[in-house]
């Protein structure tokens, strides 16, 4: 309670404008997170972090899309952690989703489309961490290719191409020929 208090200070007491803002898209940013960091727990670790910084910059938001501004946070608080902790993308996503896949269970095609989201988790963890994130922004959070620009810190051309070539290679691996 009392650095919920010291931080609303800090942050000019907008704590109701950040929270009204930049909270609805935590789910977003955990889903972020979870596939630069193929971890769970990492990627929990990474929102919050992300959210501290976000708080600690909302003076320095200057409007536009929030939920542009928190993934961006979350894209370079996510490749900090990474580099920091020198953690080896090895674990595979086989858990993703399993609180979506559950409630799908009970539907009479649950286990079809368990498999089906674990075979494009299995091939989504397979590319590379820049090819898997921009599938994940466009795709999954779908963002606009600005908005993915704007994340990236690239211009939109680059987001086309690395999304083709990322979709492409995506399709490769679904197919079966590459592993």
């Amino acid at each position: 309670m009392a650095a919920t208090v010291i931080g609303a200070e800090a942050a000019g007491g907008r704590l109701e404008e950040f929270e009204a803002m930049v909270l609805p898209f935590l789910d977003d940013a955990y889903t972020l997170a979870r596939h630069l960091t193929r971890h769970e727990f990492d990627a929990q670790d990474v929102v919050q972090e992300a959210s501290l910084r976000a708080w600690r910059h909302f003076d320095g938001f200057r409007g536009g899309n929030p939920r542009v501004w928190l993934l961006t946070i979350v894209r370079h608080t996510a490749y900090t952690w990474l580099s920091r902790a020198s953690h080896r993308a090895t674990e595979a996503l086989d858990d993703v989703g399993d609180d979506v896949i559950a409630a799908a269970a009970q539907a009479d095609d649950a286990l079809a489309v368990s498999e089906q989201r674990a075979v494009v988790s299995r091939a989504l963890a397979q590319l590379p961490r820049e090819s898997r994130e921009i599938v994940v922004l466009r795709d999954i959070e779908d963002l606009s290719y600005q908005e993915i620009a704007r994340v990236l810190g690239v211009p939109i051309g680059t987001v086309m191409s690395r999304l083709a070539r990322a979709r492409q290679r995506l399709r490769t691996i679904l197919s079966g020929s590459e592993r």
